[in-house]
């Protein structure tokens, strides 16, 4: 453990094995998964809000859940675990007021193909998260000739009306977060970022990166106000972009899109045409280990659906993975922002057949990175979800003790070396409680 935030702090430095206070290592284990989940919570908030969706009760607990880590507040695990699962309840109401509030402002989400690559002329790359400030950008853009691309988690833009249809959204380029300083600077116009996942950037494109809300890199171009002016003023006189034409992607299978089908599904899965479902997405990263989840999609049966979400998504949307029963086997669910709506398939799914979540064939493959993860797995656990596969690496704030209670509650496990042995497992393992 590593603690230092009060006058007690072990040699005015930091408690490094137990606490001056008398908390100990796994204490402070639980406080940091509880703070790291209030982040996500936060940031899935943020862009609520500014879709005019909020709840007094996110803001009260908020409240409540930060007051219990500070100093001689609480010592007892069993107490911080459950701010941690309400915690992941919060954050269920949080990600269903961002899912309304998207659908409400820019329409119901569906399938549609995305033109990837550029097209003659000036142009803007849009990357992180937030809809509505692609939304703001592109209505500033009407009249000027100004292309905007998508680029990250970004891509399921193109799936709601009103902003696929807006004439100045065209296409998507690149791919996730970590290969953003080799994309940006082959992209010759300015880059906008608009939530988290932006890199210190490299001198070579530092005079055409902005920034808006809360992100900001060192000596970049921030904007304020919701005025991307500037931003216009540089796309029009950067370089052209080329035209260049890499491949057509689809994305859209949002939540309604998917139960839309929900009654050919739940007939499939009783005559036992579809043997599984994988969720197979979450944060992306530069850690080679990550090829684990492009080799575990590469090896799931023909016969069974993957749906995907969050940058995790680049790791297997490169494959051909075919179709079944009249849709493609990998189904692009959205952002990670979009988590929500795997919850509300399996949900509905198994009232339809009569079981628990758990007793669904459904696996859950995530890889983690960042805050958002965290508190996405707290939502998980707190509906009792169990046998959640997580890698490619471990928390490094979870103790050994508190692993352990985790996997001894939720049969919480980690990604192993072979994906095929992995698969092979789950067809041994029973069924969970």
């Amino acid at each position: 453990m590593f603690c230092n935030q009060c006058e007690q702090a072990s040699h005015g430095t930091g408690c490094t094995t137990a606490g001056v206070c008398g908390k100990d290592e796994d204490v402070q284990s639980l406080q940091e998964l509880l703070i790291y989940g209030l982040k996500g919570v936060a940031a899935y908030a943020h862009h609520a809000r500014k879709l005019g969706m909020r709840d007094e009760r996110v803001n009260g607990f908020l409240e409540e859940a930060l007051f219990s880590t500070l100093t001689n507040v609480s010592f007892d695990p069993e107490a911080l675990l459950e701010l941690c699962l309400e915690c992941g309840q919060v954050n269920l109401l949080v990600m269903r007021m961002l899912d309304e509030g998207h659908r409400m402002r820019f329409g119901e989400p569906q399938p549609a193909m995305v033109r990837e690559g550029t097209l003659a002329g000036p142009g803007i790359l849009v990357s992180g998260h937030d809809l509505s400030d692609l939304a703001e950008l592109l209505r500033q853009c009407e009249g000027t000739g100004v292309r905007v691309y998508t680029h990250g988690e970004m891509l399921p833009a193109h799936a709601y009306p009103e902003l696929a249809g807006h004439p100045n959204l065209v296409g998507h380029y690149g791919s996730a977060w970590q290969h953003q300083k080799a994309e940006f600077l082959a992209f010759s116009g300015p880059i906008l970022m608009t939530s988290n996942c932006v890199l210190l950037p490299k001198e070579a494109y530092r005079d055409r990166l902005f920034t808006a809300g809360v992100t900001a890199v060192p000596g970049g171009r921030r904007v304020r106000g919701g005025d991307f002016s500037e931003v216009i003023r540089a796309a029009l006189a950067s370089p052209p972009l080329p035209d260049h034409f890499v491949r057509e992607t689809e994305v859209g299978y949002h939540h309604e899109a998917i139960l839309a089908h929900a009654g050919a599904i739940v007939e499939a899965v009783k005559a036992g045409k579809i043997s599984r479902f994988f969720l197979i997405g979450g944060c992306d990263g530069p850690e080679a280990a990550r090829s684990y989840f492009t080799d575990y999609a590469a090896q799931t049966p023909r016969d069974s659906f993957i749906l995907t979400l969050g940058c995790g998504k680049y790791r297997i949307r490169n494959q051909d993975h075919g179709t079944h029963l009249g849709l493609p086997r990998l189904l692009d669910m959205g952002q990670c922002n979009d988590a929500y709506g795997a919850l509300r398939v399996a949900g509905a799914l198994a009232q339809a057949l009569g079981c628990g979540v758990n007793q669904l064939p459904l696996t859950l493959v995530i890889s983690w990175l960042e805050q958002k993860a965290v508190a996405v797995l707290l939502t998980l656990l707190s509906l009792g979800v169990k046998g959640i596969v997580l890698g490619p690496r471990l928390p490094a704030f979870l103790t050994p003790n508190v692993l352990r209670l985790l996997q001894q509650r939720y049969d919480l496990r980690l990604t192993g070396r072979a994906p095929s042995m992995d698969l092979l497992q789950l067809h041994r393992a029973p069924a969970s409680a």
